[in-house]
């Protein structure tokens, strides 16, 4: 698997700090089990929150975070395997959550081929699902009211800004529109994070998206 779209590293902070909702940290728990880079700059940013603890009781000299800052360019990469489970495409974070692998999933259809199930996590203004989308199918043209994060587990989907595959996370804020176009082949599923519901161009999709929780 090579992944080519990251977390950043105020998301890795946030996420470090938890300082995130429940269902961006499982998207990110998620995408840090697959990913060897932002696992390590993870532990990284760990590391550097622990010695900025044992600092707080020490006067800091001029200059001291900019240094304790360097630090995470000199700590070794982790060179250890992909986390994925037994269960096959599901990270291992994600499998407590669904009770299993994809069989135990409980999908719903919102139309045009595409299933969702949402997952249980706190009520913060933040949702997360699982969504399976048919090889060559076209999401609706769609902004959002806030961050979105979405984790490719199988498949690959295509919008302006690039291309998707396994593994590889799409964050996106309420600047972006986009039209998400699963590739064609095999069922494209993500794990999706929305933070209030999304904007839709469309008449259709706005009429249902109460129904769905979009």
């Amino acid at each position: 698997m090579k992944i080519r779209h990251h977390l950043s590293d105020p998301l890795l902070m946030a996420y470090s700090s938890g300082d995130l909702p429940e269902a961006f940290n499982l998207v990110i728990a998620a995408h840090v089990s697959l990913c060897d880079e932002c696992r390590a700059r993870l532990e990284a940013f760990e590391a550097l929150g622990g010695a900025v603890i044992e600092e707080q009781f020490e006067e800091m000299s001029a200059g001291s975070l900019e240094a304790c800052l360097a630090k995470i360019d000199d700590l070794p990469m982790v060179d250890t395997q992909v986390a994925r489970t037994a269960e096959g495409i599901l990270p291992a974070p994600l499998v407590d959550y669904v009770g299993g692998g994809l069989d135990k999933v409980k999908w719903r259809s919102v139309g045009m081929g595409v299933k969702q199930a949402i997952l249980n996590t706190s009520e913060d203004g933040a949702s997360v699902r699982l969504l399976a989308i048919p090889g060559g199918a076209t999401l609706p043209n769609h902004g959002h009211n806030g961050l979105e994060m979405t984790l490719v587990l199988q498949g690959a989907f295509s919008d302006a800004s690039d291309r998707f595959g396994p593994g590889d996370l799409e964050i996106a804020d309420d600047t972006m529109q986009h039209t998400p176009v699963a590739e064609t082949g095999a069922v494209c599923i993500c794990l999706t994070a929305t933070q209030g519901k999304l904007r839709f161009n469309a008449l259709l999709p706005r009429m249902v998206q109460s129904i769905f929780r979009i």
